[in-house]
């Protein structure tokens, strides 16, 4: 028997990258896996090779977007994913919206997807949640202030969960990951670099 038989995940920022990759290893292993992400062309793409799978269209930012589609899915398994980064200016050279972008996504996307998907974990006294932090919670480098900063907010909020939440029969796990190629996860943050928006941005015309 497969080891996740029988277990249900859910896999937030799964069209692609490192979060595709978790849903198709979870769904190889015999979980039944709920691929939830904003772009539903890619969702789809991801999830036709993969055996009980559903689809789940929905931006971790919007608490109650998240909160409609992730009621009733009853999920035992739930790895925390999306997450980006724009720019790698210095930081009194950043960009407001960027920054906005960064901690909605990578610290307010957590809060909300734990918030929809673990109270049935404690009903049922039993589940798993993978938090996908970076060793950038652990290391703040040159340009990497605020995308750092959302990384180190991802940690405490794992370690919080684990005191707020002992005894309920919940397991909590961080995962940090280095650089990882194949992934979309540079190409999005240099474009968003100032230097890369002048590059990209015709000259302009009268």
């Amino acid at each position: 028997m497969p080891p996740l038989a029988g277990r249900r995940a859910l896999v937030t920022g799964a069209s692609s990258g490192i979060g595709a990759a978790i849903a198709r290893a979870l769904s190889a292993a015999g979980a039944e896996v709920t691929l939830a992400a904003r772009r539903a062309e890619r969702l789809a793409e991801v999830a036709r090779g993969l055996e009980r799978a559903r689809t789940v269209v929905v931006d971790v930012r919007d608490a109650a977007a998240v909160a409609r589609a992730f009621a009733g899915l009853e999920v035992d398994l739930l790895v925390a994913n999306a997450g980006l980064s724009i720019g790698m200016e210095r930081l009194p050279e950043g960009v407001p919206e960027d920054w906005a972008a960064a901690i909605d996504t990578n610290v307010k996307g957590v809060l909300h997807a734990v918030h929809a998907a673990v109270p049935a974990m404690v009903a049922h006294g039993r589940g798993d949640v993978v938090l996908i932090g970076s060793v950038a919670g652990r290391q703040v480098y040159p340009g990497g202030a605020v995308y750092c900063a959302t990384k180190h907010a991802v940690r405490a909020l794992y370690e919080g969960l684990r005191l707020d939440m002992a005894g309920r029969g919940i397991r909590f796990t961080t995962v940090d990951p280095g650089m990882v190629g194949e992934t979309e996860f540079s190409p999005i943050r240099f474009a968003g670099t100032s230097s890369a928006r002048r590059r990209s941005t015709p000259a302009s015309t009268t």
